[in-house]
């Protein structure tokens, strides 16, 4: 039965999936702002030699690593709801006002609004981790993560080819940032409206509902918002760092591909630019396309008990980073004149690392359902260094964009990343909830004693 809980799971989706649109825009629209050729129509171009570019690519995460860990507290001080609002809206105003920013300020008021897009967006993570502590049953929190994460895939697949399609089309690649940016808005209204930081603070949710989210998250509830974080015990937990580790490899990776990947198929395949929007779309499409399907087979095998959970963690993360290190190893290896192989070899690459929404991804509410969100901060914090580090090695490697060399050396470290990174995962990696996630909140004890009364009861009920 569809109920307010799958409603928040829907909304969170969106979130994600508009987030990424305004995020990765820039990766096509860049392309066309740079080259007036590739556009067929009149509009500004500018002449930014490659470091600028890898710079402007990479200003986002200049301001998206700032507000990480202050995000999760926030989230747990405030509630998420509002977060989010101020999050997308800012980010959303920031976009539509590119353009200008280009117009008047060239390459250095470009960073700038990437920079305040960026920290606005830093509040995005953290705070969907601290809505689904709240929102996801432990039986369908794999599935619920799942359908919210692959809302960044969405957010890629949409916007990708609509971009390279409005670049090229009469209205040119300024429209691209003033139909992200009112997309934006759009969401903002209805999250407002529908959107609640728990079942105890919606408006519509049913008792029957709510009784049965809250006595199956599998831990203790914490209601109190001024708790004490465990800063000493988060901060020298290896299963944590194991988090850290294998969140670095992500997104080096994930976005040393993203944000290159129409560079690449632009100088080295050699596809137009509206082809090029599609084709970087494909490995996105299938990339989300596999989450459901990772994400029920984990369900499955998690629910029957077939391997433990911290196993489970383990093989989805391996899958979701090995294979694609591999896959980039033999794009090393390809024909770059078998197109057909080289998109194929990336698609696989960006397709099969969604298990890792099922891997580590999840592990923060594993090891800390009431610290979930202060943990995503730590993670996404460091981890995005890697997501300003990758692109800028790129712009420092390949100096000529139509260099196959310069390229192949960019996917050899991506690969190692991936490796080294999922290694120490493997290795140090656990998914039981750590013994500093108690609160010491009467009120918290008080919910505690009787989610063991009234869980049988809620289930019944719903």
């Amino acid at each position: 039965m569809f109920g307010v809980r799958h409603l928040q799971i829907m909304l969170m989706f969106l979130c994600l999936a508009v987030g990424y649109s305004l995020r990765v825009n820039l990766s096509v629209a860049i392309v066309a702002m740079m080259d007036r050729n590739g556009t067929g129509v009149d509009f500004p171009e500018y002449n930014w030699d490659p470091t600028v570019k890898a710079n402007i690519l990479t200003s986002f995460f200049w301001g998206y690593v700032i507000t990480q860990i202050p995000a999760g507290q926030l989230a747990q001080r405030f509630g998420p709801k509002i977060l989010l609002t101020g999050s997308l809206f800012t980010c959303s105003v920031f976009t539509v006002l590119t353009p200008l920013a280009a117009e008047i300020g060239d390459w250095g008021l470009v960073c700038g609004a990437r920079v305040i897009q960026g920290l606005a967006q830093g509040f995005i993570y953290p705070s969907v981790h601290t809505l689904l502590s709240s929102w996801a049953p432990i039986e369908e929190r794999g599935r619920f993560a799942t359908y919210v994460y692959a809302g960044g895939q969405i957010g890629t697949i949409i916007a990708m080819p609509i971009c390279g399609a409005l670049a090229s089309s009469a209205i040119g690649w300024p429209s691209i940032f003033y139909i992200f940016g009112a997309l934006g808005i759009c969401w903002v209204l209805l999250w407002m409206f529908l959107g609640a930081d728990s079942p105890g603070t919606h408006r519509f949710i049913s008792k029957a509902e709510q009784l049965y989210i809250e006595t199956n998250l599998g831990c203790k509830v914490s209601t109190d918002t001024k708790r004490q974080t465990p800063w000493l015990e988060i901060c020298t937990s290896l299963p944590l760092w194991a988090v850290v580790i294998a969140h670095c490899g992500q997104n080096w990776g994930f976005w040393t591909l993203l944000t290159e990947m129409p560079s690449y198929m632009n100088s080295i395949l050699k596809f137009d630019l509206q082809s090029n929007g599609l084709l970087s779309a494909l490995p996105y499409l299938v990339m989300w396309l596999m989450s459901f399907v990772f994400s029920w087979v984990s369900d499955f095998l998690n629910t029957r008990h077939i391997i433990s959970l911290g196993t489970s963690r383990k093989v989805f993360n391996s899958i979701g980073h090995w294979i694609p290190g591999l896959a980039l190893i033999g794009l090393t290896l390809s024909n770059t004149t078998d197109s057909t192989a080289a998109v194929a070899l990336l698609t696989l690459a960006v397709g099969v690392n969604s298990a890792v929404y099922v891997g580590f991804q999840l592990n923060h509410i594993d090891l800390s359902p009431n610290y979930a969100g202060t943990m995503m901060g730590i993670t996404n914090c460091i981890s995005n260094i890697m997501s300003i580090i990758a692109p800028l090695l790129v712009g420092f490697i390949v100096t000529d964009e139509e260099n196959e060399t310069q390229w192949h050396t960019v996917f050899y470290i991506a690969s190692g990343v991936y490796f080294g990174g999922n290694l120490f995962f493997v290795l140090f990696g656990k998914a039981e909830i750590q013994s500093w996630n108690e609160p010491d909140s009467p009120r918290d004890i008080e919910v505690t004693e009787n989610n063991a009364m009234k869980k049988t009861q809620a289930t019944e009920t719903l």
